[in-house]
């Protein structure tokens, strides 16, 4: 299994539809697993910390754990099917509110849940999210961490330059670069 942390949200450019990211701990492999509006909500909501007015619903869902004596204590995105992720949690019954014999081992309870559900929750409860091995493997995107600062760097220095005369030369110069249609 891979630890993997929330890279953030992002807009699938052809169909606008907000997707997950998923990174690996080499920071090599990202994994997009796309949600719908009100989930990437509460996965912002979440990564943004501070509390919301109201409970959304997945503060509801870790006041409920911490009600029934429950502690997240993983999330377990373990197959894809179709183009759908199927994921579980991992609950441990709190070993403080629990009767329990000496030496005893509580069992895990495994919930079944959607991946965006589990993830939103595991922000809230600061738990780990994993992912089977064979399941990065098949759904991650390579990342080039370094061309990736690198280009950031060369756009904030550009960004840093900038004037409104050098905007316009630069647009001029990539306007006599483009190549005429004929």
């Amino acid at each position: 299994m891979v630890k993997m942390s929330v890279a953030g949200i992002a807009l699938d450019a052809a169909s606008r539809t907000p997707m997950v990211l998923l990174r690996d701990p080499s920071g090599r492999r990202q994994v997009p697993i796309w949600i719908d509006q009100a989930q990437a909500h509460n996965i912002m909501a979440g990564l943004q910390g501070g509390a919301p007015p109201r409970p959304l619903s997945h503060d509801l869902m870790a006041a409920l754990l911490v009600a029934g004596g429950l502690e997240l204590e993983r999330v377990i995105v373990h197959a894809i099917e179709d183009s759908t992720f199927h994921a579980v949690l991992k609950l441990r019954p709190d070993q403080d509110e629990a009767k329990l014999a000496e030496n005893e081992v509580l069992e895990l309870i495994e919930v079944d849940a959607r991946p965006s559900d589990a993830i939103a929750l595991a922000i809230r409860t600061g738990s780990g999210i994993w992912m089977l091995e064979e399941v990065v493997a098949e759904a991650s995107i390579p990342v080039d961490a370094e061309a990736d600062a690198e280009d950031q760097s060369a756009f904030s220095r550009f960004v840093d330059d900038l004037s409104p005369a050098a905007l316009v030369r630069h647009l001029r110069n990539q306007d006599s670069e483009a190549p005429s249609e004929e």
